[in-house]
């Protein structure tokens, strides 16, 4: 089901390490709202309902001392296999999704803001992407993206390509945007696309 937008809801598409959210923060720079769905997958592993639900299906395994769940444990066991990532999914994307549409109404509502943006990983392989009205799609080459997730995330190429096998392949998310920023070149290169952008998306210029 498709959304009535008053102002224009710009979805994040591109590879595991491409740089969505810093485009995301650029954009925010420029006076957009942000819809961060991993930051609301976060507070939800807080939800005790979540909580019980993730530990009926993987065990006390996933808790740290303190008695939060730890997101690396989590991950390697919901990772495993396409079941186990199905079920972690089933839990948390629902309760992700309606917090986005609640995020998205209230940013709607607010006259300072001129558009907002969903920096999402799974914006196309959910219905996340319903929620967009225009699509930007982030690109960088694939040895500055395994560089990039190695620094952050400390992942090896074979996890981030197993991750990466999990998301829709990146010429379908190319093709389904209608503008796309190089974030291969440099800071200022990605601050200048972004701007060029935003401008073109607010403006129809």
């Amino acid at each position: 089901m498709n959304t009535t937008h008053d102002k224009p809801v710009i979805g994040l598409l591109g590879g595991i390490g491409s740089g969505k959210s810093t485009v995301a923060a650029e954009l925010a720079s420029l006076g957009c709202g942000c819809v961060n769905a991993d930051a609301i997958g976060h507070e939800l592993l807080k939800n005790p309902q979540v909580k019980a639900e993730l530990t009926e299906r993987w065990g006390q395994g996933i808790f740290d001392q303190a008695g939060n769940i730890d997101r690396k444990a989590l991950a390697e066991l919901a990772f495993a296999s396409p079941q186990d990532t199905q079920a972690l999914n089933a839990v948390m994307h629902p309760r992700i999704r309606r917090s986005m549409v609640e995020q998205i109404a209230t940013m709607q509502a607010d006259p300072d803001i001129p558009a907002i943006v969903v920096d999402a990983a799974l914006l196309l392989e959910t219905d996340w992407h319903e929620l967009c009205n225009v699509f930007i799609f982030v690109s960088a080459t694939e040895d500055i993206r395994a560089e990039r997730v190695r620094r952050a995330r400390g992942w090896n190429n074979a996890t981030w390509k197993r991750r990466e096998n999990l998301q829709i392949p990146l010429d379908i998310k190319a093709g389904k945007a209608e503008y796309t920023i190089d974030n291969s070149i440099s800071e200022s290169s990605l601050r200048e696309q972004t701007h060029l952008v935003f401008h073109q998306i607010i403006h129809g210029k």
